[in-house]
């Protein structure tokens, strides 16, 4: 069974695979939901809404993750 992860280098979605019942590490973003967020269909469709905030926030996370050695990324959304 797969998790559905952030690639840091390429920003896109991308399902892990589980290997000896582990994930490879990954960052977490966690943080509270605004107007601009990117939703997870929009992710999906290939082509995000790269003017919302909320994917200025994931470009970060990815470029800190893939800066300190982590492939992958995933996000928390927390209630405002």
């Amino acid at each position: 069974m797969g998790r559905i992860l952030i690639n840091t280098e390429s920003i896109t979605l991308e399902e892990v695979i589980e290997k000896d019942r582990r994930f490879p590490s990954y960052a977490i973003l966690s943080h509270t939901w605004g107007d601009e967020e990117v939703t997870f269909q929009e992710m999906q469709s290939g082509n995000p809404p790269t003017w919302k905030e909320g994917y200025r926030k994931i470009v970060r996370t990815c470029k800190l993750a893939s800066e300190s050695g982590i492939g992958h990324a995933w996000r928390v959304r927390l209630p405002p």
